[in-house]
C-alpha cells in the first residue's frame, strides 16, 4: 500500500534521536534497526571504519496518524556535509514502478538527480532528487 513518510538525517546520532521520538510518541521501531554493517561493499568506496559499521542506515518509527519517520546516520566519514535542510527527505513510497518512474521524472524536471533510480541491495527499488525549489525527494518501490 503506497504511504508517505518523513526520511531524517543525523551526522551520527540517529539511534539516540529516534530513541527520543519513541518515547515521546509511545510507539515502537517497524522491524530491525538496520546497521551501516549490513550493507555490502562499494565499488571505489574504502572500507567501513570500526567506528561506523555501528551507525544506523535504516530506521523506521510510526508516529501518528499512520504517518512513519525514517532516518539514517549520515556522517562526514561517509561523505555526507549534513546542513539545515539537506538533513530531511520526503519519501514516497508508491504502489507500482511504473508510477515511481513517473513521480521521480516529474519531480526531478528542472531539479537535481541526487540518486538514480535502481534496484537496491534490500530488494527495492530507489531513488532520490532535489525539486526545482530544493526540496529533497526519496523514492522507494518494494514489491512486499
Amino acid at each position: 500500500m503506497a504511504r508517505v513518510s518523513t526520511y531524517l538525517n543525523f551526522p551520527r546520532n540517529t539511534e539516540e534521536a529516534f530513541n527520543f521520538y519513541k518515547s515521546v510518541f509511545g510507539t515502537e521501531f517497524e522491524g530491525e534497526i538496520m546497521r551501516m554493517s549490513a550493507v555490502p561493499p562499494q565499488e571505489g568506496q574504502p572500507p567501513l571504519s570500526e567506528e561506523d559499521k555501528n551507525l544506523v542506515v535504516h530506521i523506521e518509527l510510526p508516529i501518528l496518524a499512520g504517518h512513519v519517520l525514517m532516518g539514517t546516520d549520515a556522517p562526514e566519514s561517509m561523505d555526507f556535509k549534513l546542513k539545515q535542510g539537506n538533513n530531511i527527505h520526503i519519501m514516497l513510497e508508491p504502489d507500482s514502478r511504473e508510477e515511481t518512474d513517473k513521480l521521480f521524472a516529474s519531480l526531478s524536471e528542472g531539479g537535481e538527480v541526487t540518486m538514480q533510480l535502481q534496484d537496491m541491495f534490500w530488494g527495492d527499488y530507489f531513488g532520490s532528487c532535489t525539486d526545482k525549489y530544493g526540496i529533497n525527494w526519496m523514492f522507494n518501490y518494494s514489491k512486499k
